[in-house]
Formats: structure tokens, C-alpha cells, sequence
């Protein structure tokens, strides 16, 4: 090409050269522009550039290398340097190339073993959620209705000061994905205490607490045979299992966990899980009238039970947790329930 505009036509065309061998001195457009344009356009910005010059300056070759030059040949010309420099470039190309074909093969190797997993991972849940639907045909619902209000509660807290470190996409889908395991361990509960029309006396009501400890074992046999070791997956799905009962102020079960040493996850849950329970009905207790649950769950707050900015957040979107609540509610529907201090405290 006997000019810069010649030159970057030619680079530009359909078969754009290996290398260049660009002269700093041209009329019009000198080597400087022409590399700039070069590296300025993805089609041609991988193309490496040698400078030709006669000028035998230090600021002029770093000036060329500064604008992305990979070598600076000065004249007169010596056939010998420049084929050893052109041979040397072509290889580091060949050599660049192979590199990053590797590279797109494992990063797409990598995302395919990963969405693999991740397959694994929600039939997994999926499985264990149906599973404890089997036992108590309420749970399906309860589970559906506990996963909407814990999307609801993390778009809500997405932007709050205390959880937008955690609650980013991909911790979020993790989130909402393992919330319908928290009650899993219920599957392994008899039928007569499981499903009681009624207060479960002391030795029934610790058995029916047993269901976080059988919970927490079966999410470790599906992590264990799914082999998710350690991952953020893993941790989440075993701290909502076994933390969704724990309540801010220590008076929770089965470890009496009090504030921040309850998982983040976990206090999301609990607050969708209570939620759930006052506002639905149970096979052991009519659904609260909206004042009832509203009031309950700001006492609740305030006391130090459950995280007060959970309650608000989701109490601030009435209209979405009704479309929750109406897209899978139960066959169980009943009028709404007033007197409901007989039931404070049945929230298993």
C-alpha cells in the first residue's frame, strides 16, 4: 500500500493481512494515525504492527509502542533482522490465536459443566419439594407461596444499605431456587403429629421441631451425592434448612442463634416463612384477617424477632404478596380468622 488510507482498506478488506510493516513517515497520514485507526476497529485491532523508520529516536519508538505497536525496525533495512522479526511476530500470532481458541473451548466447557450442575442442583430441590408435597398436600402451596414472598423480599432489598453486598443476581436466583427446601425435613415427621387439626401438645410440638435436624441431614446427602462440596449453593441451601426457625433475639430453635449470626438467607426466609403462616390457612388454623398478620408481624419485629427491615420491605408491597397468595392458595380457603390468640405461637 503506498499510502495510510491505501493501507487501511487493505487491512479492512476481506482477507486482512497477518502483519503489518507500517512506515512512520507518509504524507497526509503518517504510521501514528494509521495505528490509530488500526487498533481502533475490532476487525482489524489484532492485527500486530511493526514500525519501519528512519528516524532513530527513543520517544519515537515508545510513542509507536505506546500506540500499540509489538516492534520498531529502524532503516536502513537489514533483510536478515527483518525476516527474523516478521518470522518471530507470526509465531507469537500463531501462538495468541491457538490461545484463545483454547480458551473460548474451556470457558464453554466450563459454562456447559456448570449449567450441568446447575440442572442437577434444581432437580434436586425440585424433587425434595415434591417430595414433601407428597406428605402434606398443603405444603405445595406453602412452599410456592414462601419462594414469591422471598423474590419479592429480594427485589425489595436489593438496593437497601444492609443487603445489596449479598443480594446480587446470581446470589439471588440461589436464594429464591433453595427456599422451597426449608421445611423438607418435614417429610420425615408422622402423619398424626404432620398433620394435626389442632394444638400439638409439648412431646408432639418437639418432634414436629425435629424437622430442622432431618431437614439439615437430607440437604447434606444431596449436597454430598450431587457433589457441590462447599460452594455458595451448598451453604445457602444448609443455612436456610437450618437456621429458618432461629429468631433474632435467641428465642428461635434449634440453636438459639441470635442477630447477625443468623444467615442473611435464613432471616429472609424466616420472615416469608411467618408470613405464610399467619396469612394462610393451615390444616390446624384458619388464615389471619390482614390487620391480624400485619400487626403480628410488626410485634414480631419490634420485639427482635425477625428482621424489621424484611417485615417492611415485604408489608410495603401488599399488592404483590396478595398475587402470591391468590395464584396458590390453598383448597383449604376459609373465611378470614379474628380471634387468633390461640394460635400465636404454632408457626413450626
Amino acid at each position: 500500500a503506498n499510502s495510510g488510507k491505501r493501507a487501511l482498506q487493505i487491512a479492512g478488506g476481506d482477507t486482512p493481512p497477518d502483519l503489518i510493516l507500517l512506515d512512520v513517515m507518509m504524507p497526509e497520514m503518517d504510521g501514528f494515525d494509521v495505528i490509530a485507526r488500526l487498533k481502533g476497529d475490532p476487525k482489524t485491532a489484532e492485527i500486530p504492527v511493526i514500525f519501519v523508520t528512519a528516524m532513530d529516536g527513543t520517544e519515537d519508538e515508545e510513542r509507536g509502542l505506546d500506540h500499540g505497536a509489538v516492534d520498531y525496525i529502524t532503516k536502513p533495512l537489514r533483510p536478515a533482522i527483518v525476516r527474523a522479526r516478521v518470522r518471530t511476530h507470526l509465531e507469537l500470532k500463531r501462538a495468541k490465536a491457538a490461545l484463545k481458541d483454547e480458551n473460548i473451548y474451556l470457558e464453554a466447557e466450563v459454562a456447559r459443566r456448570m449449567r450441568q450442575n446447575q440442572i442437577i442442583q434444581e432437580v434436586s430441590i425440585h424433587a425434595l419439594a415434591r417430595l414433601a408435597e407428597t406428605r402434606d398436600p398443603e405444603t405445595g402451596n406453602h412452599l410456592r407461596r414462601t419462594q414469591g414472598y422471598v423474590r419479592t423480599l429480594d427485589d425489595a432489598l436489593r438496593d437497601h444499605p444492609r443487603f445489596r453486598d449479598y443480594l446480587q443476581p446470581h446470589t439471588v436466583e440461589l436464594l429464591v431456587r433453595s427456599a422451597p427446601l426449608h421445611d423438607i425435613g418435614k417429610v420425615g415427621i408422622p402423619d398424626h403429629i404432620l398433620l394435626k387439626p389442632g394444638r400439638l401438645d409439648p412431646d408432639e410440638a418437639a418432634q414436629m421441631r425435629g424437622h430442622v435436624d432431618l431437614g439439615v441431614q437430607m440437604v447434606a446427602h444431596m449436597i454430598d451425592d450431587i457433589g457441590l462440596g462447599d460452594d455458595l449453593a451448598a451453604r445457602m441451601m444448609r443455612n436456610i434448612v437450618a437456621e429458618h426457625h432461629e429468631r433474632c433475639d435467641g428465642s428461635g430453635y434449634p440453636l438459639g442463634l441470635t442477630g447477625d449470626r443468623i444467615s442473611l438467607e435464613a432471616r429472609i426466609v424466616a420472615v416469608a416463612d411467618v408470613y405464610d403462616a399467619l396469612s394462610a390457612v393451615r390444616h390446624y388454623k384458619p388464615a389471619w384477617d390482614v390487620k391480624a398478620y400485619t400487626d403480628e408481624l410488626r410485634r414480631q419485629a419490634a420485639a427482635g424477632m425477625i428482621d424489621a427491615d424484611c417485615v417492611e420491605a415485604l408489608l410495603a408491597d401488599p399488592a404483590a404478596c396478595e398475587e402470591i397468595h391468590d395464584r396458590f392458595a390453598d383448597p383449604l380457603d376459609a373465611p378470614p380468622f379474628v380471634d387468633h390468640t390461640a394460635f400465636s405461637d404454632l408457626m413450626l
